[in-house]
Protein backbone atom coordinates (compact mmCIF):
# COMPACT_ATOMS: atom_id res chain seq x y z
CA UNK A 1 0.00 0.00 0.00
CA UNK A 2 1.38 3.39 -1.03
CA UNK A 3 0.19 6.35 1.04
CA UNK A 4 0.43 9.77 -0.56
CA UNK A 5 1.05 12.53 2.01
CA UNK A 6 0.13 15.98 0.74
CA UNK A 7 2.79 18.65 1.25
CA UNK A 8 1.50 22.22 1.02
CA UNK A 9 4.03 23.79 3.37
CA UNK A 10 2.20 23.69 6.72
CA UNK A 11 3.08 20.49 8.52
CA UNK A 12 5.72 18.35 10.17
CA UNK A 13 5.55 15.67 7.51
CA UNK A 14 8.34 13.44 8.77
CA UNK A 15 6.54 12.36 11.95
CA UNK A 16 3.47 11.43 9.88
CA UNK A 17 5.63 9.59 7.35
CA UNK A 18 7.44 7.64 10.08
CA UNK A 19 4.16 6.60 11.71
CA UNK A 20 2.90 5.05 8.47
CA UNK A 21 6.28 3.47 7.71
CA UNK A 22 6.06 1.53 11.00
CA UNK A 23 3.39 -0.61 9.37
CA UNK A 24 5.33 -1.19 6.17
CA UNK A 25 3.44 1.39 4.12
CA UNK A 26 5.28 2.97 1.22
CA UNK A 27 4.89 6.74 1.54
CA UNK A 28 5.18 9.56 -0.96
CA UNK A 29 5.47 13.21 0.07
CA UNK A 30 4.17 15.36 -2.75
CA UNK A 31 2.86 18.75 -3.84
CA UNK A 32 2.08 17.45 -7.34
CA UNK A 33 -1.63 17.33 -8.30
CA UNK A 34 -0.91 14.47 -10.71
CA UNK A 35 0.49 12.34 -7.88
CA UNK A 36 -2.58 13.09 -5.79
CA UNK A 37 -4.78 11.86 -8.62
CA UNK A 38 -2.75 8.61 -8.78
CA UNK A 39 -2.94 7.97 -5.03
CA UNK A 40 -4.22 4.76 -3.44
CA UNK A 41 -4.74 6.57 -0.13
CA UNK A 42 -4.26 10.20 0.87
CA UNK A 43 -3.15 11.94 4.06
CA UNK A 44 -3.70 15.67 4.58
CA UNK A 45 -1.72 16.77 7.66
CA UNK A 46 -1.45 20.32 8.87
CA UNK A 47 -0.72 22.86 11.58
CA UNK A 48 -1.47 26.57 11.56
CA UNK A 49 -4.33 28.70 10.27
CA UNK A 50 -7.19 27.45 8.10
CA UNK A 51 -6.88 30.43 5.74
CA UNK A 52 -3.19 29.74 5.11
CA UNK A 53 -3.77 26.02 4.63
CA UNK A 54 -6.45 26.52 2.00
CA UNK A 55 -4.34 29.19 0.29
CA UNK A 56 -1.45 26.73 0.10
CA UNK A 57 -3.65 24.04 -1.44
CA UNK A 58 -5.08 26.51 -3.96
CA UNK A 59 -1.68 27.88 -4.98
CA UNK A 60 -0.45 24.35 -5.75
CA UNK A 61 -3.60 23.36 -7.64
CA UNK A 62 -4.45 20.65 -5.11
CA UNK A 63 -8.03 21.50 -4.14
CA UNK A 64 -9.84 19.89 -7.07
CA UNK A 65 -7.64 16.75 -7.18
CA UNK A 66 -8.32 16.16 -3.46
CA UNK A 67 -12.05 16.65 -3.96
CA UNK A 68 -12.05 14.40 -7.00
CA UNK A 69 -10.29 11.56 -5.19
CA UNK A 70 -12.51 11.80 -2.11
CA UNK A 71 -15.64 11.80 -4.28
CA UNK A 72 -14.34 8.71 -6.06
CA UNK A 73 -13.98 6.89 -2.72
CA UNK A 74 -10.23 7.09 -2.20
CA UNK A 75 -9.44 6.83 1.54
CA UNK A 76 -8.44 10.26 2.87
CA UNK A 77 -7.17 11.04 6.37
CA UNK A 78 -7.05 14.66 7.56
CA UNK A 79 -5.00 15.45 10.67
CA UNK A 80 -5.49 18.54 12.90
CA UNK A 81 -5.68 21.48 10.45
CA UNK A 82 -6.05 18.85 7.74
CA UNK A 83 -9.25 17.65 9.42
CA UNK A 84 -10.62 21.18 9.68
CA UNK A 85 -10.02 21.84 5.98
CA UNK A 86 -12.24 18.85 5.14
CA UNK A 87 -15.24 20.90 6.31
CA UNK A 88 -17.30 23.46 4.39
CA UNK A 89 -15.90 26.60 6.00
CA UNK A 90 -14.03 28.14 8.92
CA UNK A 91 -14.47 31.41 10.80
CA UNK A 92 -10.75 31.64 11.63
CA UNK A 93 -9.45 35.12 10.61
CA UNK A 94 -12.70 35.76 8.72
CA UNK A 95 -14.92 33.31 6.86
CA UNK A 96 -13.03 30.97 4.51
CA UNK A 97 -14.22 28.08 2.37
CA UNK A 98 -12.88 24.59 2.97
CA UNK A 99 -12.82 21.46 0.84
CA UNK A 100 -16.49 20.71 1.49
CA UNK A 101 -15.99 16.98 2.03
CA UNK A 102 -17.64 16.85 5.48
CA UNK A 103 -20.72 19.06 5.96
CA UNK A 104 -20.17 21.50 8.80
CA UNK A 105 -18.21 24.48 10.07
CA UNK A 106 -15.05 25.22 12.05
CA UNK A 107 -15.46 27.66 14.94
CA UNK A 108 -13.28 29.07 17.72
CA UNK A 109 -13.13 27.21 21.03
CA UNK A 110 -14.84 29.45 23.63
CA UNK A 111 -12.61 31.36 26.03
CA UNK A 112 -14.85 30.35 28.92
CA UNK A 113 -15.94 26.91 30.08
CA UNK A 114 -19.52 25.66 30.48
CA UNK A 115 -19.70 27.38 33.89
CA UNK A 116 -18.52 30.71 32.52
CA UNK A 117 -15.02 30.49 33.98
CA UNK A 118 -12.00 31.43 31.82
CA UNK A 119 -10.30 28.52 30.09
CA UNK A 120 -7.07 28.24 28.16
CA UNK A 121 -7.17 28.50 24.39
CA UNK A 122 -5.47 26.85 22.59
CA UNK A 123 -6.56 23.53 24.00
CA UNK A 124 -3.34 21.58 24.57
CA UNK A 125 -3.57 18.26 26.38
CA UNK A 126 -4.05 14.53 26.24
CA UNK A 127 -7.78 13.78 26.21
CA UNK A 128 -9.94 10.62 26.16
CA UNK A 129 -11.98 9.65 23.10
CA UNK A 130 -15.60 8.47 23.33
CA UNK A 131 -17.87 7.12 20.58
CA UNK A 132 -19.91 9.86 18.91
CA UNK A 133 -22.85 10.02 16.54
CA UNK A 134 -24.99 7.69 18.62
CA UNK A 135 -22.46 4.86 18.44
CA UNK A 136 -22.15 2.43 21.34
CA UNK A 137 -18.48 1.74 20.50
CA UNK A 138 -15.93 2.15 17.72
CA UNK A 139 -16.57 -1.22 16.04
CA UNK A 140 -16.50 -1.12 12.25
CA UNK A 141 -14.78 2.27 12.12
CA UNK A 142 -11.23 3.59 11.76
CA UNK A 143 -11.07 3.65 15.57
CA UNK A 144 -12.05 -0.01 15.86
CA UNK A 145 -8.94 -0.97 17.85
CA UNK A 146 -9.63 1.66 20.54
CA UNK A 147 -11.54 1.34 23.77
CA UNK A 148 -13.66 4.27 24.92
CA UNK A 149 -11.58 6.51 27.16
CA UNK A 150 -8.18 5.95 25.51
CA UNK A 151 -6.30 9.23 25.17
CA UNK A 152 -4.81 11.15 22.25
CA UNK A 153 -2.84 14.39 21.99
CA UNK A 154 -4.66 17.62 21.08
CA UNK A 155 -3.36 21.08 20.25
CA UNK A 156 -5.88 23.44 18.62
CA UNK A 157 -7.73 26.73 19.03
CA UNK A 158 -10.63 25.95 16.68
CA UNK A 159 -13.02 23.01 16.57
CA UNK A 160 -15.03 21.38 13.80
CA UNK A 161 -18.79 21.07 14.18
CA UNK A 162 -20.28 18.49 11.80
CA UNK A 163 -23.70 19.39 10.43
CA UNK A 164 -24.82 15.78 10.79
CA UNK A 165 -24.43 14.18 14.20
CA UNK A 166 -23.65 10.80 12.61
CA UNK A 167 -20.48 12.28 11.06
CA UNK A 168 -18.94 12.79 14.53
CA UNK A 169 -17.08 9.52 14.96
CA UNK A 170 -15.57 10.41 18.34
CA UNK A 171 -15.74 13.24 20.81
CA UNK A 172 -13.80 14.49 23.80
CA UNK A 173 -14.67 17.13 26.37
CA UNK A 174 -13.01 20.43 27.19
CA UNK A 175 -14.35 22.90 29.70
CA UNK A 176 -17.48 20.84 30.19
CA UNK A 177 -18.39 20.89 26.49
CA UNK A 178 -18.13 18.17 23.85
CA UNK A 179 -15.62 18.68 21.04
CA UNK A 180 -15.67 16.57 17.88
CA UNK A 181 -12.38 14.66 18.06
CA UNK A 182 -12.81 12.60 14.88
CA UNK A 183 -15.22 12.92 11.98
CA UNK A 184 -16.05 10.67 9.05
CA UNK A 185 -18.09 11.01 5.88
CA UNK A 186 -17.87 8.44 3.11
CA UNK A 187 -14.22 7.53 2.56
CA UNK A 188 -13.04 10.63 4.44
CA UNK A 189 -11.72 10.56 8.02
CA UNK A 190 -10.58 13.53 10.07
CA UNK A 191 -8.73 13.51 13.41
CA UNK A 192 -8.55 16.76 15.37
CA UNK A 193 -5.82 15.20 17.51
CA UNK A 194 -2.43 14.08 16.22
CA UNK A 195 -2.40 10.27 15.86
CA UNK A 196 1.29 10.38 14.91
CA UNK A 197 2.03 12.02 18.30
CA UNK A 198 -0.39 9.92 20.37
CA UNK A 199 1.78 6.90 21.12
CA UNK A 200 0.35 3.40 20.77
CA UNK A 201 -3.23 4.66 20.66
CA UNK A 202 -2.50 6.86 17.65
CA UNK A 203 -0.61 4.09 15.92
CA UNK A 204 -3.64 1.80 16.25
CA UNK A 205 -5.69 4.39 14.35
CA UNK A 206 -3.09 4.63 11.59
CA UNK A 207 -2.92 0.84 11.35
CA UNK A 208 -6.71 0.60 11.05
CA UNK A 209 -6.77 3.33 8.40
CA UNK A 210 -4.25 1.33 6.38
CA UNK A 211 -6.27 -1.86 6.77
CA UNK A 212 -9.45 -0.18 5.59
CA UNK A 213 -7.61 1.38 2.63
CA UNK A 214 -6.42 -2.06 1.52
CA UNK A 215 -9.91 -3.61 1.55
Amino acid sequence: MKVTIIDYGLSNLLSVQHAFARFGAETLLTSDPAEVLRADALVLPGVGAFRDGMAGLEKLGLIEPIRQKATAGTPLLGICLGMQMLFDESEEFGLHKGLGLIPGRVVKIPGTDADGCPQRVPHISWEPLYPGGGRADFAGTALAQLRAGEECYFIHSYEAKPLQDADCLAYTTYGGRQICAAATHGSVLGCQFHPEKSGEVGLKIIEEFLKSAER
